[in-house]
């Protein structure tokens, strides 16, 4: 497949408290392909750990040139 399934645009950051429903979003966004873009980035909002992590759709491999 070429392109995201549903409409997704190729490149998404999910943010969200560090829980189970942020790692399902994560875990769901790689089970339809995606693939993780660098490590998360993770803060503190004085009550609970927030984390961002960017998703990419892999690329097409570019074809050989002659």
């Amino acid at each position: 497949m070429s392109t995201p399934p549903h409409g997704l645009p190729v490149y998404r950051v999910l943010t969200g408290p560090d829980d189970a429903e942020f790692c399902r979003r994560v875990s769901e966004a790689i089970g339809l392909g995606y693939e993780l873009h660098e490590g998360p980035a993770v803060t503190f909002n004085g009550e609970r750990v927030i984390i961002a992590q960017a998703v990419v759709w892999p690329s097409l491999p570019e074809p050989p040139r002659e």
